[in-house]
């Protein structure tokens, strides 16, 4: 069953590139185009609050990614090409709809699809802005802010990096908080952190129920691996699309001709994506939540903070712009649990980049 939209949000129903999927729209059919693009768990659903609250020159447009929402279920993530399969079709979303440029909003995974997009399409760009990103050189399985493999099969990232229990709750759509591991459990603690509750909670745990789940879809299937923590990244899914072996070399973002102005936004209490975030397998080991971790210096946890700020950084060297936001007592989604203080910051830079309206 398909999410009720709120007032002033359109959807379609659109084959773009290599998935029919529904698509979302705010704003005049001739404003200032500012592409939304979701992350995991999710749908373009999550998007709505940020999209009706734009400038009114701007147009809001928001794809179910390939894998969630109402995308075409027979359509699956080819995770050896990273976010290629998310950036081909999202590309192919704007060359259908006659934009040329667009401004440019991630959430979680939708951070990494940007991160693509910043390295392969960057004449397309009006900016890129980021709330709670994922780090540039994937999920996991990296040890430093280099991005350094931590084992050549780069065992712990992957499919292999959900917690099974969870994917069992979302299999039964189970909505309530009787486990600790039901999808708006999980949401609580890790997204929307303590004790801020959305007001569509409901709708959001919905559009996480319409998410494809399985060994082709999320999280994907593993690979069974000599070092710990077992498990190395296999070929489908976007979990598996996540991991430092297939994600897109980070230095194309640097090499890129054009570099559009950057604006990070993030939680100090993102839990989700942090340096040790919860689901590091590293993390939990320190923890004693995962048997035999061999130590931080031989499986340390990635610094994706730290990751995302060397990068941009090195971007800064290389001739482009970011500013960095830090959102108090906040968590993974500064869009959706801190919307005033996100939408000052986001409203700002896309006036600052586009101040002579350009379409």
């Amino acid at each position: 069953m398909t999410v009720p939209t709120l007032d002033g949000v359109t959807a379609r129903t659109m084959k773009t590139g290599g998935v029919t999927t529904r698509v979302l729209f705010t704003g005049p059919d001739d404003g200032i185009p500012v592409l939304f693009i979701q992350g995991n768990l999710s749908s373009a659903t999550w998007w709505e609050e940020t999209m009706v609250a734009l400038p009114d020159r701007y147009r809001g447009i928001a794809p179910d990614l390939r894998g969630f929402g109402g995308a075409d279920p027979a359509v699956k993530v080819d995770a050896t090409r990273g976010m290629g399969d998310y950036v081909d079709d999202l590309v192919a979303l704007l060359d259908d709809l006659g934009i040329d440029k667009a401004h440019i909003v991630g959430m979680s995974l939708g951070g990494n699809i940007a991160w693509h997009l910043m390295a392969d399409h960057s004449e397309r760009l009006l900016s890129v802005n980021l709330s709670g990103p994922g780090a540039p050189y994937g999920f996991c399985g990296t040890r430093d802010v280099e991005g350094t493999p931590i084992h050549d099969d780069f065992a712990g990232s992957g499919a292999g990096l959900s917690n099974p229990l969870l994917i069992e709750q979302l299999k039964a759509k189970n909505a309530g908080t009787d486990s600790p591991y039901t999808v708006r459990s999980a949401l609580r603690l890790l997204v929307w952190k303590p004790p801020v509750i959305p007001e569509r909670e409901d709708e959001f745990v919905a559009a996480s129920f319409e998410m494809q789940v399985g060994e082709d879809s999320y999280p994907g299937d593993l690979v069974e691996s000599p070092n710990w923590p077992f498990f190395a990244p296999g070929r489908w899914g976007s979990i598996n699309a996540l991991s430092p072996k297939h994600i897109r070399d980070p230095k194309a973002i640097l090499e890129a001709p054009h570099k559009p102005s950057v604006l990070w936004v993030r939680g100090d209490g993102d839990f989700a994506v942090a340096d040790g975030a919860a689901s590091d397998p590293a993390t939990l080991g320190a923890m004693g939540l995962k048997p035999d971790w061999p130590g931080p210096e031989q499986h340390p946890a990635q610094p994706m903070v730290g990751q995302t700020r060397h990068l941009l950084d090195k971007y800064v060297e290389a001739g482009g712009s970011f500013q960095e936001v830090v959102v108090a007592d906040c968590g993974h989604v500064p869009s959706m649990t801190k919307p005033d203080e996100f939408n000052r910051a986001f409203h700002a830079h896309l006036e600052s980049t586009n101040p002579g309206g350009e379409k």
